[in-house]
């Protein structure tokens, strides 16, 4: 069984030998960036590179992040790597009306992932979310977005998290990572985020360094003790038909199976 990605490593497409190291980093899916890592002098470069890189089939899912789609560069970017062999998906960033999805996906069969960015897009969300079949996921930038509102302090955020992640559910998305850690060195700083963004209903997060990854991964991953317990509902499920108790007096039913079984498929488990 295919576990849910929960890693999405961002690496500069104007470094070529950076984006070697990513594909074999261990992130579930690799993001080539045209756009905030890459500098304006850069952006050709940047975009041959990634283009000449994705001719040929990859080890790993890599998706490309290209430039803003009002921006000067976001036509040539989508021309040059949209079909090709070794692209996974485009992801569209500052996107804030489901139009700006929809003039994408009738010029690219490519699975698309939107990037909410502004006060704007946090209001469309579900507009956005629900734009064309070939919408994937959205997310959140949170950086762009938290100076569109002018929010210091992290619980300014946490209404639009929560936004975006009913969002997702509604149109029947899987729930959307957490946008990137920007301080890779504060690894305790990056768990205690992850355990909050899991509690809101994220599912994994965006890196910027692979340091990232195995502290995401931990935090995301089910613990040996959810395992057991979800384990132990399905089996009482699977024996009885209906609501039951287990054995500790706990009531499951139908809503409380499910999250076991979302529990399992987390860790690659039926």
């Amino acid at each position: 069984m295919t576990r849910t990605p929960l890693t999405w490593l961002y690496v500069p497409g104007d470094r070529p030998h950076v984006v070697a190291k990513a594909l074999a980093a261990g992130a579930d899916v690799v993001v080539i960036d045209l756009e905030d890592a890459v500098a304006q002098d850069r952006k050709e470069h940047a975009r041959a590179a990634t283009a000449e890189l994705l001719t040929e089939p990859q080890p790993v899912p890599v998706h490309v992040r290209v430039n803003a789609l009002d921006s000067p560069w976001s036509a040539a970017d989508l021309a040059a790597v949209a079909g090709l062999p070794g692209l996974s998906g485009l992801r569209l960033p500052k996107v804030s009306a489901p139009e700006q999805v929809r003039q994408v996906a009738v010029v690219t069969p490519v699975p698309l992932y939107a990037l909410l960015e502004s006060a704007l897009a946090v209001e469309h969300a579900y507009g956005i979310a629900t734009a064309h079949p070939a919408l994937r996921g959205i997310a959140l930038g949170e950086a762009d977005l938290r100076a569109d509102l002018g929010v210091r302090a992290e619980a300014g955020l946490d209404w639009p998290r929560s936004r975006v992640v009913l969002a997702a559910r509604a149109a029947g998305l899987a729930p959307p990572p957490q946008t990137v850690y920007p301080d890779i060195r504060d690894l305790d700083g990056l768990s205690a985020s992850c355990a909050h963004g899991r509690a809101l209903g994220f599912l994994g997060r965006a890196a910027i360094h692979p340091r990232q990854l195995p502290v995401i991964e931990r935090a995301y991953l089910p613990t040996d003790a959810e395992l057991e317990h979800a384990e132990t509902i399905i089996k009482a499920a699977s024996a009885n038909e209906g609501a039951q108790a287990l054995p500790d007096g706990r009531f499951i039913d139908a809503a409380v199976v499910a999250m076991a079984r979302r529990t399992l498929s987390l860790a690659g488990r039926t």
